[in-house]
């Protein structure tokens, strides 16, 4: 974990940060290379109040600032896409390039799979692609293992893996 964890704060995410979340969420998944401009998914990205109507968007706020965000998708949500039952999902991680080494990225997943076990689900899924390295390496270090046999490709063709962290039964 990063040095200055505790000088993140992680939250839900009030409607009026909702321009913010999409703008750092766009600027993450589009500005870093991840998703092309001009999919359907980069406008999904941007639009957070529609995300924040059906999904929990949880914001990383460093310094008065947010710095990072998430959405936790229910299974059997809109935004759930491979949650199966008994599994939280958590999509579109981002985190500003300034903030990266904050610790940000960590208390968001951390507080996923702390919300999971409060809430009585077994397991923790997420889709990533390849290429985000960074993300991938918060993952490992908690323990997320490949499911190879639920990957999926997207209509524009990435390849995506998923990932699973089975919870401790309680």
């Amino acid at each position: 974990m990063g040095e200055n964890d505790a000088d993140v704060a992680v939250r839900t995410a009030s409607v009026a940060e909702y321009d913010a979340v999409g703008e750092l969420t766009v600027e993450v998944y589009v500005g870093e290379g991840y998703v092309r401009a001009d999919t359907p998914y980069a406008a999904q990205l941007a639009d957070a109040r529609h995300r924040g109507a059906a999904a929990q968007i949880l914001v990383a706020v460093h310094a008065g600032r947010i710095v990072g965000s998430l959405t936790v998708a229910r299974p059997g949500t809109d935004y759930a896409e491979i949650a199966r039952a008994g599994e939280l999902e958590f999509r579109m991680l981002a985190v500003s390039k300034a903030a990266r080494g904050l610790g940000a990225g960590t208390a968001l997943v951390r507080t996923v799979i702390e919300t999971a076990a409060a809430e009585g689900f077994h397991a923790v899924v997420l889709t990533t692609m390849p290429a985000m390295a960074e993300a991938r390496r918060i993952y490992d270090r908690y323990g997320f293992v490949p499911v190879p046999e639920r990957d999926w490709t997207t209509d524009t063709g990435e390849d995506l893996t998923v990932l699973r962290l089975e919870l401790p039964a309680s």
